[in-house]
């Protein structure tokens, strides 16, 4: 018998970039945020992204657990996830200010970098009760030209390099002075929309109905029905 109780999508990022691209999926979804000091043990980029990905998303998950019907009604999935650029072995996040994004755009200037995006995915499974979760990332390489002063001026002065990792954002007017982009597109906007798709597939696929080849998205639209945002309460 199918269960009638669905998951809760939770996106734990305030990140209106991510929010817009996860909406693409058409499934109905949350937003929550748990502030975490943002440091990873781990040296190894692709290591350093996954974790900081995994923090955000458990500090939701254990935050979420408090909620009165968790776990009887409310199944949540949460979603969490972190970008870091990288060049010349170096990891560049979010500029403090003007001048590091400055610094950062100079580094970039003239070189091909590469963009890591860790995704965590973790539920409370609506049969077993239990926690399950899964932690991957997706690697872009982004090439630059130079970027003369003058055009550094411009772009800086936008505001658009402030928010965000290695100071600047692929969907703005840093498309003035990019000049490819090898790998996933919405990975550098953030989140790697077409791989999640594919990992969450997968991962609900170990589900309560017995329908497995159907919750893989198998010519119907079964996957994203076991999904409702009614439960979350924020």
């Amino acid at each position: 018998m199918p269960m009638t109780t669905k998951y809760s999508l939770i996106l734990a990022s305030l990140s209106p970039r991510r929010n817009e691209l996860l909406g693409w999926t058409e499934v109905p979804f949350a937003i929550k945020s748990m502030q975490i000091p943002e440091q990873s043990s781990f040296s190894n980029p692709s290591e350093v992204v996954m974790d900081l990905a995994k923090q955000k998303g458990l500090a939701v998950y254990k935050e979420l657990t408090g909620q009165s019907d968790f776990a009887t009604h409310f199944f949540p999935v949460v979603v969490g996830s972190d970008t870091i650029v990288v060049v010349d072995g170096e990891i560049l996040g979010r500029p403090q200010d003007e001048l590091h994004a400055r610094e950062m755009l100079r580094k970039l200037s003239n070189k091909t970098h590469l963009v890591l995006t860790g995704v965590y995915i973790g539920l409370c499974d609506r049969k077993s009760k239990l926690y399950r979760e899964e932690v991957f990332y997706e690697e872009t390489k982004v090439t630059f030209d130079e970027i003369s002063d003058d055009l550094l001026d411009v772009y800086v002065k936008t505001a658009d390099p402030l928010d965000k990792a290695g100071a600047y954002g692929i969907q703005g007017p840093a498309l003035t002075f990019i000049s490819r982009v090898e790998g996933s597109y919405s990975n550098v906007v953030g989140f790697p929309l077409s791989h999640f798709v594919r990992r969450l597939k997968t991962f609900i696929a170990v589900d309560d109905d017995g329908d497995a080849s159907d919750a893989r998205g198998n010519g119907n639209k079964h996957w994203r029905e076991v999904f409702s945002g009614d439960t979350f309460k924020g």
